[in-house]
């Protein structure tokens, strides 16, 4: 066997998978700002790891739209655009109300307890006023909807979907509504569910994502644009 016939060594999936989420998470928190310009080399000098892993979660981050390679110059941090925000709010209501629908069609026992254990940390965090427990847990309820749906994939990329909107570093909580509301509109979507409901689980659910877009976009860019998302409930 010649050397020319050896395959490429990939690197550790799991210092991959490490490099990945702490350079998500350092997007999130503005640790890695909007706009600023890296090279692979300085991102691996700074986790103490070799490019291959470095690149390797930079290709992944690139497709979920959170960075981009610049040709001869490195890669770049992007940023959510007020564009971007409402096509991205948009998606999630498209995939996630008929997610609901077929969840609350085909849920399990098992469904109905990851969903109930998951509210329950949610009111905890809610009562303590920890709003990062409370999202880890509300991002976990929703991708149990989406997986409880049938559509291996769909919990992935709506996943990804939601660290869009966190790039942009924009959260109703404390500005548009409390923790406590957000649990609320959770609630009645479990209710739904547990109750093998789908009309009222994909009504809760577009409720939910509806008035998150709506407070969401008024923060961004103003009332209008949020009034004209507001009217999708009743739509």
């Amino acid at each position: 066997m010649t050397e020319a016939s050896l395959q490429e060594i990939k690197a550790d999936p799991s210092i991959t998978d490490r490099v990945r989420d702490s350079i998500r998470e350092a997007i999130i928190d503005g640790r890695l700002a909007p706009g600023s310009l890296h090279s692979v080399q300085s991102l691996a000098s700074s986790f103490g790891v070799s490019r291959t892993p470095v690149r390797e979660a930079l290709i992944d981050l690139e497709g979920r739209g959170m960075v981009r390679f610049e040709r001869n110059r490195g890669v770049r941090i992007l940023q959510t655009s007020i564009h971007d925000l409402e096509e991205i709010l948009s998606l999630r209501i498209l995939l996630e109300v008929p997610a609901a629908y077929r969840a609350a069609e085909q849920a399990t026992e098992e469904t109905a307890t990851e969903l109930s254990d998951e509210l329950m940390a949610m009111r905890k965090a809610a009562r303590e006023r920890d709003e990062r427990t409370m999202m880890e847990h509300d991002r976990r309820f929703h991708e149990i909807i989406n997986e409880a749906s049938g559509n291996s994939r769909l919990a992935v990329y709506v996943d990804s979907l939601r660290d869009l909107i966190l790039t942009r570093g924009v959260s109703t909580v404390g500005r548009s509504r409390d923790l406590p509301a957000i649990v609320r509109e959770h609630e009645a979507i479990i209710t739904a569910i547990e109750a093998n409901d789908p009309d009222a689980a994909a009504a809760a659910m577009k409720a939910h994502l509806v008035n998150t877009a709506s407070l969401l976009l008024r923060q961004e860019a103003g009332t209008e644009l949020s009034l004209r998302w507001a009217g999708l409930v009743i739509g």
